[in-house]
């Protein structure tokens, strides 16, 4: 798992690594500075004022001092450098990241999003992509430098006087138990912690959108209640983080000050033969506590980089799943569409051998209207899924125009396909955008295809017409309103073949009339499949499918159908005609 992860984070790398070796670059000249600035206060100490020399040597000392201080502005200046660079750095991997994760949730198929919650989603492109934003402007921005400090120290403490630097270092192993072991428990403690933070992001997401339904059935206690469960839950899962942290800290800080008095009690006692002088213990309590506040500092981001690592880890666990990526390059691209369906044997299960469609075999021939009827979960939402692609057969064949849909590009069939749905979405755009999609299509064109469906007096009526912007999910219109706006979209986009799933369920009894017109004119052009509840929809199409359970039952025009005495569509027709006389 660990080589795995260095190779994610190694990815979203690489293509930095001209400014990472520009960044190392530079914090190896901050470094050079902050390692010479305590020595050139050991050579004023140990060389002028420890042997009462300060003011012969005064003019030395001011030049010292010069140094000094040109040191410090051009570290601050390099280090000014240093942090833009790596947050402008940190800034084009998440920009790329992002980008990555939402074109692949984009690209993935829908079985894909039948396994994963538009929660999870939300988290993994908000809350784990900021997490790794804080990774590398916060701990990136140190952490090349402070690697480098350590070492520069390391090696000038040797230099200087091995024997004292050895006797410093016997803090160090104590150092890398500790880290090691606290480092491990935190890992697993901060995995635990991002999971139950992922179910809560899913509960509010959930929550926020079912915010109507909650309230119809009253349930706000309840959804409260269950709030706090899942917000104390995440609080008692941080606070052994916040303690593991602590500890490394503390202990650290402890370690650091026995390694300044190891030093201190070393030189006086002249401890293995080491004899100092002043200076030399100044540079040496210096350098070992330049040595622990990097040593700190990455302890303190320790946290942030645990963050880091889980949502790496969660967004990569997606992006490298490629089997779920629909191909939308390769296929053979349609021209002109005549609009012949055809399903040979096809066998459909959403999972495993749970079949929902079993050996079916019909034809739809080019400009032929088409209805499915039967009982809920009787396949008839499956078999429009299936046309367009949306999941991908176990056994048979779908013909397009006598071609396997498998051999047609995606983009290709689905732009040739359109669809109504009883629940259409419509963005928080206007009017025009929820119709065009991107497209570009003129105001008059736009206009013709409102007054197609029937919306004229809906549009006309807002105070921006077409471009009247909607709230979001469209909640500033009415259910009806919305599938005007897709009857609407649907026929500005003009595709060969009309899907129409209850698609006038929410529209009142006159416009679905005038509606119901402009489809029969499009019928007859165009190849349309019906499904329809409301029998009454559906009786002037050229042929009904009547499903169960996954097969067919019968196939037929409605007066051949209603006359068969003990027909499963005459039971079915006899019932609901029975149920509105009622």
């Amino acid at each position: 798992m660990k080589n795995k992860t260095y190779q994610r984070i190694y990815k979203m790398l690489r293509p930095q690594v001209k400014s990472i070796a520009i960044i190392s670059i530079l914090a190896i000249l901050i470094n050079v500075g902050e390692v010479v600035k305590p020595y050139l206060i050991k050579i004023v100490i140990d060389d002028y004022l420890t042997a009462n020399l300060y003011q012969k040597g005064i003019m030395t000392i001011g030049m010292i001092g010069a140094i000094y201080i040109a040191i410090v502005l051009i570290g601050n200046i390099l280090n000014f450098i240093v942090t833009t660079a790596t947050s402008m750095m940190g800034e084009n991997v998440i920009y790329s990241l992002r980008n990555k994760l939402y074109r692949y949730i984009q690209y993935a198929n829908i079985p894909f999003h039948d396994k994963t919650p538009a929660g999870t989603l939300f988290v993994r492109i908000t809350s784990d992509v900021e997490d790794i934003t804080t990774l590398f402007k916060e701990v990136i921005t140190t952490f090349i430098k402070d690697i480098l400090i350590i070492i520069a120290l390391i090696v000038m403490m040797l230099s200087l006087n091995y024997r004292l630097a050895l006797m410093a270092f016997l803090v160090i192993p104590f150092v890398l138990v500790t880290s090691i072991v606290i480092t491990k428990i935190s890992n697993k403690l901060q995995e635990y912690s991002k999971t139950v933070k992922t179910k809560l992001n899913i509960f509010l997401a959930e929550s926020i959108y079912g915010v109507k339904l909650i309230k119809i059935f009253n349930r706000q206690y309840e959804k409260q209640k269950e709030c706090e469960q899942l917000c104390t839950s995440f609080w008692k899962s941080r606070i052994p983080t916040g303690i593991t942290e602590a500890l490394l800290v503390g202990i650290l800080k402890v370690l650091e000050n026995i390694a300044v008095v190891i030093i201190v009690w070393s030189s006086i006692n002249y401890l293995v033969g080491i004899d100092v002088d002043v200076g030399l213990v100044y540079v040496f309590v210096t350098y070992i506590k330049q040595i622990f506040t990097p040593i700190n500092r990455l302890v303190e981001n320790f946290e942030t980089v645990q963050e880091a690592i889980v949502s790496i880890n969660k967004i990569y666990d997606i992006l490298e799943h490629k089997e779920y990526l629909e191909n939308f390059e390769d296929g053979k691209i349609l021209e002109d569409v005549e609009g012949k369906i055809e399903f040979k044997n096809v066998w459909f299960a959403y999972e495993g051998e749970n079949w929902i469609l079993k050996n079916i075999s019909f034809t739809i021939e080019p400009g032929q209207s088409v209805a499915l009827v039967g009982k809920t979960g009787s396949g008839k939402t499956t078999i429009t899924n299936l046309i367009n692609r949306f999941y991908e057969i176990q056994k048979g064949e779908i013909l397009l125009d006598g071609i396997n849909i498998k051999d047609i590009n995606l983009r290709s069939l689905r732009e040739k396909i359109g669809i109504v749905l009883q629940n259409p979405f419509v963005f928080a755009r206007s009017v025009k955008d929820n119709i065009q999609l991107n497209k570009n299509f003129s105001d008059d064109y736009i206009m013709n295809t409102v007054k197609l469906a029937s919306a004229e007096n809906f549009v006309n009526s807002l105070p921006n017409g077409i471009d009247e912007i909607s709230s979001e999910r469209g909640s500033s219109y009415s259910s009806g309103e919305k599938q005007l706006l897709a009857f609407a979209r649907i026929f500005a986009h003009d595709p060969s073949i009309f899907i129409l799933d209850e698609a006038t369920a929410n529209i009142d009894t006159k416009t679905e009339e005038l509606i119901q017109k402009s489809v029969d004119k499009i019928s007859k052009e165009k190849t349309s499949i019906f499904i329809a509840h409301r029998l009454s929809t559906i009786v002037n199409v050229d042929k009904i499918i009547v499903l169960n359970q996954g097969e067919i039952l019968e196939e037929g025009s409605h007066t051949e159908l209603v006359n068969k005495p003990n027909g499963y569509y005459n039971k079915l027709y006899n019932a609901y005609y029975n149920s509105l006389v009622g």
